[in-house]
């Protein structure tokens, strides 16, 4: 190694965020939130509510990201995962009002694989371009579940429809059970209710981890750290990510490239499913329509989170905090995050000027400007707007994200055996 790539290798070793950096970003965070409650007066802000929903919806874009980031790290692009989704609710829906939700559960896991096979097919064997074999799959998911459910919920005379199924919906699934920590939730809750600057705020939000949490909340967790392990910890892992780096040296070591790529496409279709079967547990019903583009949002959390299992929980977390916003703050919480937003845009235009770029500091700052008029002249947001908060915040963080991205090097890129030789 050179002296300079020596020098560039120490100063990105010395940019990795440790622990106690971790911490005080965090800390930072629940304090300006904090500030924000207090300035604008809207206690939704950091309230139990907001964050409970927030840490619900979280949960299905995070295991779409995650399936994403299985498939794109042994090289295939995995735009499918809104059909694989599609094809969770379903099969829960299906499954769960007969059987019960943890039956759902199981059919959400196998109904995303089953697309992901499909799209493993296509891919690995015959050579379809990603981007084409994905589309394929979102439109063959949102057509078999249209016409399944017309056949299975709504024919006339049988059971299903006898309890509520019709051509758009199942009937109702069983509740699944929730977990709360004794005493912590307690004490958490009644320290929110002190309304005491930071340390109130701070128990809203830490109580949404300890209260009312759904298992699958908890599955999903674990499923977060386990793909961390398998991917980075172990033989397997580092196969599976060889064959998205470079197939070719990987099957002159004697990685079964094909069979690797099967394994992490079906699994990434797997996880999407388990992210539909989690909406359809959520509401008690499978719905169509349910994913509501959630699995295209997973796609961006995946490229937010640069491939990996804790930037992919980041950027969950955030689109699920806007989902949770809007749904339970409503237009005066959305209005109040207007301030927080300009904060952002005007300390990314200082750091972008501190580092030189002044065209793209000069953008952020009057951006920053122009959004803190806006909030200064208005008392709320229009109801259209709040909808569209969640995808709104998606693109903004990808055009922030896409200066750090690290792509797996041959990501998309067509793979025969034996074409090294």
């Amino acid at each position: 190694m050179t002296e300079r790539g020596r020098a560039q290798s120490a100063r990105k070793q010395r940019r990795r965020l440790t622990w106690p950096w971790i911490l005080l970003i965090i800390a930072g965070g629940l304090l300006l939130l904090s500030a924000l409650r207090v300035i604008t007066g809207v206690e939704g802000i950091t309230g139990f509510g907001v964050y409970s929903t927030a840490l619900s919806w979280a949960v299905p874009i995070g295991l779409a990201g995650l399936g994403g980031l299985w498939s794109e790290r042994a090289g295939v692009i995995n735009i499918g995962l809104e059909g694989m989704m599609v094809m969770g609710t379903f099969a829960a829906g299906w499954i769960g009002w007969q059987y019960g939700p943890w039956a759902a559960v199981v059919a959400g896991l196998l109904g995303g694989a089953l697309g992901g096979l499909i799209h493993a097919l296509a891919t690995v064997t015959f050579g379809v371009d990603h981007i084409v074999s994905g589309v394929a799959v979102n439109i063959l998911a949102l057509g078999l579940t249209q016409f399944l459910a017309k056949l299975w919920f709504a024919a006339p005379g049988s059971e299903a429809a006898a309890v509520g199924g019709n051509d758009r919906q199942s009937p109702k699934i069983d509740d699944m059970s929730q977990f709360s920590v004794p005493l912590l939730a307690d004490w958490l809750g009644s320290l929110e209710r002190q309304d005491w600057f930071f340390l109130s705020d701070a128990a809203g939000i830490a109580r949404a981890a300890v209260d009312s949490v759904s298992w699958l909340t908890l599955l999903a967790a674990g499923l977060f750290v386990l793909t961390f392990f398998v991917l980075w910890r172990s033989s397997f892992g580092l196969r599976l990510r060889s064959c998205g780096e470079n197939p070719v040296a990987a099957e002159s070591l004697g990685v079964n490239v094909y069979r690797y790529k099967y394994a992490a496409i079906t699994v990434s279709g797997a996880l999407a499913g388990l992210g539909g079967a989690f909406l359809a547990l959520y509401v008690h019903y499978y719905q169509e329509g349910q994913t509501g583009g959630r699995g295209y949002i997973g796609l961006a959390t995946m490229i937010f989170g640069n491939w990996r299992p804790g930037g992919v929980a980041m950027g969950a977390g955030i689109f699920g905090f806007m989902d949770g916003t809007q749904l339970r703050g409503g237009g005066p919480t959305i209005h109040a995050l207007l301030l927080v937003f300009a904060v952002l845009l005007v300390g990314y235009g200082l750091w972008k000027l501190y580092k030189g770029s002044r065209t793209s500091a000069m953008v952020a700052m009057a951006s920053g400007v122009l959004v803190a008029l806006w909030y200064a002249t208005t008392d709320t947001v229009p109801r259209e707007l709040v909808e569209a908060s969640p995808y709104l915040t998606t693109l903004l963080v990808l055009c922030l994200a896409t200066q750090r991205l690290r792509v797996p090097k041959t990501i998309g890129k067509p793979y025969r055996k034996g074409q090294g030789t």
